[in-house]
């Protein structure tokens, strides 16, 4: 523990107090203090003017990544028939009616995204207490309820990420990993920020992305310049 400490303070002394970077200047600092011993992840957290306690504030959303995540997501989906058959041809790594369900339903919950044909979601939707706290309930809105189950595969496995605001009025989401190149890093998140902007609530009034931050696993925050974006 001292040594996680010790090399965060180093890393922490590397970003400067009271500035603000650009993306690009943003990634390549935390390249510079994630870890030297695994690939490390690299996320986003920005802060939203707007209420999540408010239905029609609510921020939630999908983006496809232009250079992917880093790592190829685990993808379950409920389905039967040729549905069931399309999901697997795309990739899916389990695909199942009844016996998944229930599999869930014991605490299964070893994969990164589910998704379900609309005719199963009658049963699926049973899994809310398991699936619902993970974030991982198929939803309509972000596309994982669909007929088109082997398109939904074919996206989440080629960089498909999705967020969603906290009752913080905070957005977390990944845009790499510490061994993509600045430039890979810059456009992910530019890509990331277009798409919540896009869907900033109309009932939001003043600034909508208060603030934003770029950190690595165990490595500390960066501020990030939103208006240079």
């Amino acid at each position: 523990m001292a040594q996680k400490s010790k090399a965060y303070r180093a890393a922490a002394e590397k970003i400067g107090t009271d500035t603000v970077y650009t993306a690009q200047e943003a990634v390549s600092l935390a390249k510079e203090t994630g870890s030297a011993k695994f690939d490390s992840t690299v996320e986003v957290a920005l802060k939203l003017g707007v209420d999540p306690r408010k239905a029609d504030q609510m921020v939630r959303g999908t983006v496809i990544l232009p250079h992917g995540t880093g790592k190829t997501a685990r993808v379950i989906v409920f389905a039967t028939g040729p549905a069931a058959e399309a999901a697997i041809a795309a990739g899916a790594d389990e695909v199942g009616g009844d016996e998944l369900i229930e599999k869930v339903a014991a605490g299964y919950t070893s994969f990164d995204s589910a998704v379900s044909t609309p005719e199963l979601m009658g049963k699926v939707g049973r899994l809310g207490k398991v699936l619902g706290p993970r974030g991982l309930m198929p939803n309509p809105k972000t596309g994982t309820v669909t007929p088109d189950v082997a398109k939904a595969v074919s996206e989440i496995k080629g960089g498909k990420i999705e967020f969603r605001v906290d009752k913080h009025s905070n957005v977390h989401f990944v845009v790499g990993k510490a061994s993509f190149a600045p430039e890979q890093l810059t456009e992910n998140i530019h890509s990331a920020l277009e798409e919540i902007n896009r869907l900033k609530p109309s009932s939001s009034k003043g600034r909508y992305i208060l603030k934003g931050t770029v950190s690595t696993t165990f490595g500390p925050g960066i501020p990030m310049d939103i208006n240079s974006i």
